[in-house]
């Protein structure tokens, strides 16, 4: 049985390649899409190298998370604003000419998400990072409890081994 190549003016909907089987989008569509994704949110490399350089980074990071969560580990230097103080307190705490980078739990978690949503509905600007604590501490990066600092090794599924520097 020989098989037939996919070719571009094959239609992907006959295509049993679940790939394709929704076609791309076209290149001006998908550039709006990638450039909008990038407008919301934050690498947790890029926002631990904004944070390490020694200047004023330009944004505020949040930790929207339960003070027991906070307890537990949060990143150094982060404002601890949990998602249901955000209306009675943001006003109080936050200058709204400078952005606002919220984190929470993970990728599984969508509490960073509402507490943008919830900063952001109030007139702030605001990103997301992406990975929340759980990729700031498998990428190696210190944090911080009531006992001090502490930081693991890098977990290399996530994070390049003996470089600070992943490519993208």
């Amino acid at each position: 049985m020989t098989t037939t190549p996919l070719t571009t003016a094959q239609t992907p909907a006959t295509s049993t390649n679940a790939v394709l089987r929704v076609p791309p989008a076209a290149p001006a569509v998908a550039a709006a899409y990638f450039a909008a994704s990038l407008a919301f949110h934050a690498d947790v490399s890029d926002v631990a190298s904004a944070l390490a350089s020694g200047e004023d980074p330009g944004f505020v990071l949040i930790d929207s998370r339960s003070t027991e969560s906070w307890d537990q580990g949060h990143i150094p230097g982060a404002l601890h604003l949990p998602t249901a103080m955000i209306p009675a307190q943001a006003e109080r705490l936050l200058d709204k000419a400078v952005p606002v980078v919220t984190y929470c739990w993970g990728p599984g978690c969508n509490g960073a998400t509402r507490a943008a949503l919830a900063l952001a509905e109030l007139g702030y600007q605001v990103k997301e990072m992406l990975g929340g604590i759980e990729y700031w501490i498998r990428e190696g990066f210190e944090v911080e409890t009531w006992e001090g600092r502490e930081r693991r090794d890098a977990d290399p599924l996530t994070a390049p081994v003996g470089s600070d520097n992943c490519g993208c």
